[in-house]
């Protein structure tokens, strides 16, 4: 094996059922037989080891073993050999679920642990040369807010500019400034930013639209066939809105309204090969509700061959529980050090198969910024999280995979539509029906001035520019997926169990769920860990 190849390694390690240290591959690399040192190490390890350490290679070299070359003939890149038989029981039992409206679901329960690594069945190696992921949309080092007036001017022009370029051409509209000037009776059309929204004594909605000219009023009869998607509106989203003008020509009566939303005809891109990826969130290590127990039969099931096809991992947000996220918040704290959550994280993480590709976005309980869009993890951090080499990128961003775009986002703007939508429109109790709306608004947090800290950019990167085949968000630890114009919108759940904080606001948490997705597909497969 060539000394530069740690990848070969890793992914060795792997078929083998064993993460690494970095320092212990760039020791196994560095030995003069690596084969023999890898063999070896995996041999010295303890029984119910999941990571190979520095330490592992330190005892197997200063002892001699892997010096002479001539002792073995065994190859790190071939993945091939096995010291024990194959457990033909290893694996997860299946049983029957119905959460969410997706195409395909299966649950498996995850509560018999596989064998362990090294009894289970040797995996095949994955071939890296047909991965490809890139990250678009990521704030990350690009932050030039510094929160004066003209911030927030710039990213709310930028925002109206891109959002109402999408309305432009479904519309004739004209700006504000010159539909007095049409006549009463004119038939006209406005895209404009919700200003304001409020009620008339006759049960009509008097809906304020601004553009770059004015703002103008338009009001929607409560007997109009689309009158009830005055609930669906926010203040700052961008609209366009059709109708007659008023004899004085100085109201605009609505006829018909139009969001940006997802265009009905559009089609997802799929992979070109069968390979999945694993979509969670919400891990909160730290929390005394953090659940181990089921992280771990999680991270031994991607182990075994049931799970071979899962060759990236999409975590949106929350890895740690934070501190002084909400009150009281240390009296449910397992560990009250914020850098120590991360250790901490950074251990469960190592237990995932090393040859897995991980990609983490921020979430609120994370130590970053809470307006949004949040920047990636600090330089420290990331050191601190290393030992998987994973793509940490910023809340909210868009990952496309083999083709396949998702949009990630952690999701706290799901709380604010819940609340001001009714419950026929938007629950907790199922997560993805808010996620529409965002898809229909083409905006993740669409209202400035709420419980959203919005940060004001050169540029709004909450704006959905090209529709994701994918929409993946967690923060409200409910479970919940189905698709939306042939989007696939999934919110994951979470690995806390519920907390006193949760019980006394009425969240009850679905816990140690895994969404997989067929990427070839866009099918979903639900396992379930607890």
């Amino acid at each position: 094996m060539p000394l530069e190849a740690p990848a070969r390694i890793v992914r060795a390690l792997a078929t083998r059922g064993f993460n690494a240290d970095r320092e212990a591959v760039t020791l196994i690399a560095s030995a003069d037989d690596p084969g023999r040192a890898l063999e070896a190490a995996v041999e010295a390890a303890p029984e119910d080891a999941l990571t190979i350490t520095a330490e592992h290679v330190r005892t197997v070299l200063d002892g001699g073993v892997a010096a002479d070359a001539s002792t073995s003939n065994s190859s790190v890149s071939t993945g091939d050999h096995t010291e024990n038989p194959p457990d033909e029981s290893a694996g997860s039992p299946a049983e029957a679920m119905g959460v969410g409206s997706g195409d395909s679901v299966t649950a498996s329960s995850g509560n018999d642990r596989p064998a362990a690594h090294t009894d289970g069945p040797e995996l095949a190696q994955r071939d890296d040369s047909q991965r490809s992921l890139d990250i678009a949309n990521d704030i990350t080092g690009r932050s030039t807010g510094t929160g004066e007036y003209d911030d927030f001017v710039t990213v709310f022009r930028d925002r109206f500019e891109r959002l109402s370029g999408k309305l432009r051409g479904r519309v004739n509209h004209r700006p504000t400034d010159t539909l007095e000037a049409m006549g009463g009776g004119s038939d006209a059309a406005i895209v404009g930013m919700v200003n304001d929204i409020r009620s008339t004594a006759s049960g009509h909605w008097l809906i304020e639209l601004e553009d770059t000219s004015g703002v103008f009023p338009c009001l929607v009869m409560k007997d109009r066939r689309f009158a009830d998607q005055v609930d669906e509106l926010l203040c700052d989203e961008v609209i366009a809105v059709e109708g007659t003008l008023a004899d004085d020509g100085g109201i605009l009566f609505v006829d018909s309204m139009y969001f940006p939303d997802v265009p009905r005809t559009f089609e997802p891109s799929t992979a070109d090969r069968h390979v999945q990826a694993a979509l969670i969130s919400d891990v909160h290590v730290g929390s005394q509700e953090f659940m181990a127990d089921a992280w771990e039969r999680f991270a031994d099931w991607l182990h075994t061959a049931e799970a071979e096809n899962i060759e990236y991992l999409l975590i949106a947000g929350d890895m740690v529980e934070g501190v002084g996220v909400y009150p009281d918040q240390d009296d449910e704290l397992d560990i009250v050090d914020i850098y120590e959550q991360y250790e901490a994280f950074s251990e469960h993480l190592k237990q995932v198969p090393g040859d897995i590709e991980i990609v983490m976005i921020p979430g609120n309980h994370d130590a970053v910024r809470l307006a949004e869009p949040q920047p990636g993890f600090d330089e420290e951090l990331r050191e601190i999280m290393s030992a998987h080499d994973a793509r940490i990128t910023g809340n909210p961003s868009t990952v496309t995979i083999e083709g396949v775009s998702v949009l990630m986002y952690h999701g706290v703007s799901l709380d604010e539509i819940i609340a001001e939508f009714p419950d026929d429109k938007a629950t907790y109790d199922d997560p993805q029906k808010p996620m529409y709306h965002l898809l229909k608004k083409r905006h993740v947090a669409p209202q400035y001035g709420g419980h959203m800290r919005l940060a004001p950019e050169e540029k709004d990167y909450l704006v959905i520019d090209e529709v994701p085949d994918i929409f993946h968000t967690g923060h409200v630890h409910k479970l919940g997926y189905g698709k939306y114009h042939n989007v696939l919108a999934i919110n994951s759940g979470c690995w806390q169990a519920q907390t006193e904080f949760q019980k006394s606001v009425n969240i009850d948490p679905d816990t140690a769920y895994a969404p997989v997705v067929d990427l070839d597909t866009l099918d979903v497969t639900i396992r379930k860990f607890d």
